[in-house]
């Protein structure tokens, strides 16, 4: 029988064998996340609007869709024009506090079935009422973690009133950022997951991030690419002008 030393060097070996496109150092680890993780928000104060312009053209690299409005308040007009243009009228969203406005009060009193994450711990009940909600819903909206200029992805954590399936299971997914979100690399992109993990206060209760680069894609043995089968067909991210 092969023992665990043995089988994980027979997997070194053989990827020794081949050198890679790159060269990919492993990054040491910050002596203390948090504070490295400020000193990354003092630069993106500065470098915030060439990142946005660099996260915008790789998103929209890999067929994502971009969106800009001033404030917050034009965030659900945003909403409506991608619901019309898809003829669509049931939408999915993270509780208000985690997405940072509560579109019941918008697009729920225009007609459009607006389904709310729960807050905290729901019960059994409201966990299964939700799931149903999500399988139906054709929009699902939320807010995003950190958004990664140099790959055009949104990084997105679950935990209470920011369930997965939101990003997950509609036909379309939006999400929405500011200024404060916007980092340039993945090296930030560790650094800051790490800040925010290793305060208690900050930690989310979920055990998922979610890296999403572009509609869901998925290639059969022909090399036939389909979107949408294990995800989002769309992807649209909205940035907010006003920090």
């Amino acid at each position: 029988m092969t023992t665990r030393a043995e089988f994980l060097g027979s997997i070194r070996r053989e990827m020794n064998k081949t050198g890679g496109l790159f060269m990919a150092p492993s990054v040491p680890r910050p002596v203390d996340a948090s504070q490295t993780a400020e000193a990354v928000r003092r630069q993106m104060l500065e470098r915030w609007p060439l990142a946005l312009e660099r996260f915008r053209e790789e998103f929209e690299r890999v067929a994502g869709i971009f969106h800009r409005v001033a404030t917050l308040d034009e965030v659900p007009g945003a909403i409506r024009g991608i619901a019309q243009e898809r003829q669509v009228k049931s939408v999915l969203s993270w509780h208000p506090g985690a997405v940072g406005l509560d579109l019941r009060r918008s697009l729920g009193a225009e007609g459009y079935t607006v389904t709310v994450a729960p807050e905290g711990d729901p019960d059994a009940g409201a966990r299964a009422h939700h799931r149903d909600a999500a399988a139906r819903a054709e929009i699902g909206v939320t807010g995003v973690d950190l958004a990664l200029a140099e790959t055009g992805t949104l990084i997105l954590t679950s935990g209470r009133g920011r369930p997965r399936s939101t990003s997950l299971l509609p036909a379309t997914h939006v999400a929405i950022f500011g200024r404060d979100k916007l980092v340039e690399s993945l090296e930030q992109v560790g650094v800051m997951l790490e800040a925010l993990h290793a305060d208690p206060a900050r930690a989310m209760s979920g055990a998922v991030i979610t890296f999403i680069t572009g509609p869901s894609r998925t290639a059969d043995i022909e090399l036939t690419l389909t979107r949408g089968v294990h995800g989002p067909k769309e992807v649209h991210a909205v940035f907010v002008e006003a920090p």
